[in-house]
């Protein structure tokens, strides 16, 4: 998504829900399962399935933004803005798993990323912590990002960000 402020990408709408509710539904009937019959195995089911629902709820919150840019940097929710001059590289990789193929943005930085960010955005509320967050941080100062939530096109949001890049590099 295009405004005057910059780029910004939303998890998709189909992306997650089926995912949430269906391990929602499973840990509320397991829950209840366990209450009716008083099993400690019914409960550990319904709690863990309630958890891993807990964890994937950001995927059905739409409306925020969790990937972007402007004349400042890369935001990424949950990280920060990382500051343009300590981009080194920006590409997506296809990683094949089993028959699947997923898309990864890969932003290689310059800097230790405690340098690289304009904003630190890593300390969260205590009810966050334990949600899923769209980046991880490999051992050779790069930052991946699962491509496959969001709603643009994985091809997209690299184009975009590296055409931001050079404007603002520049």
């Amino acid at each position: 998504m295009h405004n005057t402020s910059g780029y910004t990408v939303r998890y998709g709408r189909d992306k997650g829900q089926f995912r949430v509710f269906i391990l929602a539904g499973a840990g509320i009937l397991f829950c209840v399962a366990a209450f009716y019959q008083g099993s400690e195995l019914l409960l550990a089911l319904g709690v863990a399935a309630l958890g891993a629902a807990y964890y994937f709820y950001p995927l059905i919150e739409t409306e925020r933004p969790r990937l972007g840019a402007n004349q400042y940097g890369i935001f990424v929710e949950g990280l920060g803005l990382i500051g343009w001059r300590a981009v080194e590289n920006i590409e997506t990789v296809h990683i094949a798993v089993r028959t699947l193929m997923t898309h990864e943005l890969q932003i290689k930085l310059s800097q230790p990323l405690e340098r690289a960010l304009v904003a630190d955005w890593r300390k969260m509320a205590f009810y966050r912590l334990l949600m899923r967050l769209p980046w991880k941080m490999s051992h050779n100062n790069t930052v991946r990002i699962n491509l496959e939530p969001f709603d643009d096109t994985p091809d997209e949001i690299e184009r975009t960000l590296k055409r931001m890049q050079r404007h603002y590099r520049s």
